[in-house]
């Protein structure tokens, strides 16, 4: 599978058109998506392949962002505005580049993490003899079963790695939150600990120059 990134990312654009050259036979990415950015990525896709697309927000802001699947005739395929994760499955009209996007364009200031997995087409029969009329034998059977087994282990395994990730992502944040938290209580207390032993000390020094002055 070739992509080719392209957006309004700058630095961590070119960060990732590196990630998607190094890793052009994969259809499985994770990438940063600074605040205020586009990314958008490119498909060659023939009439009448099945194609699906999933992505997930692993980390950043409130774990959203928006998506857009447009045809090589700039047709809306799909489009969902601050999505935390989705999944779209299509069949390619027609031959061309496919596009997609993902844009955080309206944060300001937090960029996100975004995973996806974009899968074009079918997986090849694991034996020839699948495709034809005669039955598999009882090791090619196995073996079958055991591949699609292994499969959907991977899957599970890809989807529990983002459940772990946005997890401890969702942890560390709430740590931070605390700590700041616990942080301004105690400066609060100390505040006020320090003007309560102002305020006491006003009071007797109040009551001993009412005192002097009597006296005198």
């Amino acid at each position: 599978m070739l992509l080719r990134g392209s957006g309004t990312a700058g630095l961590w654009g070119w960060l990732t058109l590196l990630l998607v050259a190094c890793a052009a036979r994969a259809s499985e990415i994770t990438f940063e998506l600074p605040d205020n950015a586009k990314q958008c990525f490119y498909e060659e896709i023939v009439q009448g392949t099945k194609c699906t697309l999933e992505f997930q927000v692993i980390t950043g802001g409130h774990y959203d962002v928006d998506c857009r699947l447009e045809g090589p005739d700039g047709a809306v395929l799909y489009k969902e505005m601050k999505k935390q994760y989705d999944s779209f499955t299509f069949t390619a009209s027609r031959n061309g580049t496919y596009k997609f996007c993902f844009s955080n364009e309206f944060s300001t200031f937090t960029h996100k993490t975004v995973y996806f997995d974009f899968q074009v087409g079918e997986d090849p029969p694991l034996f020839p003899s699948e495709n034809r009329a005669t039955a598999l034998t009882q090791m090619e059977s196995a073996c079958v079963s055991i591949h699609e087994a292994l499969k959907s282990v991977i899957d599970y395994q890809t989807h529990f790695r983002l459940r772990e990730a946005q997890g401890r992502s969702r942890a560390e944040d709430l740590n931070t939150r605390v700590a700041y938290w616990s942080i301004g209580e105690a400066i609060i207390l100390l505040v006020v600990s320090v003007g309560q032993v102002f305020l006491l000390k006003s009071f007797f020094s109040d009551k001993r120059t009412t005192t002097t002055r009597v006296g005198s």
